[in-house]
């Protein structure tokens, strides 16, 4: 009955589908307060997400991030993020902690699954976090939704354009201009803010290097002009035959007179030397 669902305790008690002493054992997991759900499933933020939608007041639905995750865009959220959730104007809810609220009109921007799940559009889902997220993480956010297709960048920029004097719309502007969509992780979106933030020419986002008319690799940021070309670090790994792929790889980078430069996470948190030293090779 209960197999990869979530549920309200006090309705399964009293349709008499469980008893208390059943629903404290360890098949079921508590999410919240009157929540519960299929203790085989795994622990994500769209299973919490789904717990609080079973307590949202009438109207509600989830946003920012938690709406992201429902639209498909991979690790946007974990299990341990607040799950957001929008709530009519008007409307006062003092929610358990793990749910962060605010309330807006939502215009009909809503997509339902079921009798319970309510989740903001991708197109306000994008504007809401251009407007909220702090402005670093608001350019990763609309670069995440756009590399998943859930939304369109110029049609973000469009509904920021048109968006009125109001709290976070110049921010939300702001993030629209400086998101590309290219990126294919969070870290490369930073790394591409850090570049401009220490006024480096702009490299070319997920470039194809070509000799000769054949491929040779595509890589994260590249000047083909100055034949230099930046890799975050993710991209080498060491599963089986990885290591001679990626020797064999910057071997042709290489022969064809490309320099390589490897960017880390610990850069992003003092780039000085990774800058110097880029500096250098574009000149």
């Amino acid at each position: 009955m209960f197999h990869g669902r979530v549920f309200r305790g006090s309705w399964a008690i009293e349709v008499g589908l469980l008893t208390r002493a059943q629903l404290r054992s360890s098949a079921w997991r508590r999410l919240r307060q009157d929540v519960y759900a299929d203790a085989t499933l795994p622990d994500t933020h769209r299973l919490h997400a789904r717990g609080a939608a079973l307590r949202m007041p009438r109207g509600a639905v989830l946003g920012g991030r938690s709406a992201a995750d429902l639209l498909g865009v991979r690790d946007v959220a974990g299990a341990g993020d607040p799950v957001e959730v929008v709530v009519p104007l008007g409307t006062r809810w003092d929610p358990e902690p793990g749910i962060v609220v605010r309330a807006a009109h939502l215009d009909g921007a809503v997509l339902t699954r079921g009798d319970f799940l309510r989740w903001t559009t991708g197109l306000r889902t994008a504007v809401d976090l251009a407007r909220f997220a702090p402005p670093e993480e608001a350019v990763v956010l609309l670069d995440q939704l756009v590399h998943a297709r859930v939304v369109d960048l110029a049609e973000v920029r469009a509904a920021v354009s048109a968006l009125p004097t109001c709290r976070g719309s110049a921010r939300a502007r702001r993030a629209a201009a400086a998101a590309d969509g290219r990126a294919e992780s969070p870290q490369e979106t930073r790394v591409r803010l850090l570049l401009a933030a220490h006024g480096l020419p702009a490299p070319v986002a997920q470039f194809e290097v070509r000799a000769g008319g054949r491929f040779l690799a595509r890589v994260d940021f590249g000047w083909p002009e100055h034949r230099v070309a930046l890799e975050y670090d993710g991209v080498w790994h060491d599963g089986p035959g990885q290591f001679v792929r990626d020797r064999q790889r910057l071997s042709a980078l290489a022969a064809a007179g490309w320099r390589v430069l490897v960017v880390t996470a610990a850069d992003l948190h003092s780039p000085e030397l990774l800058i110097t030293r880029l500096r250098a090779a574009l000149r």
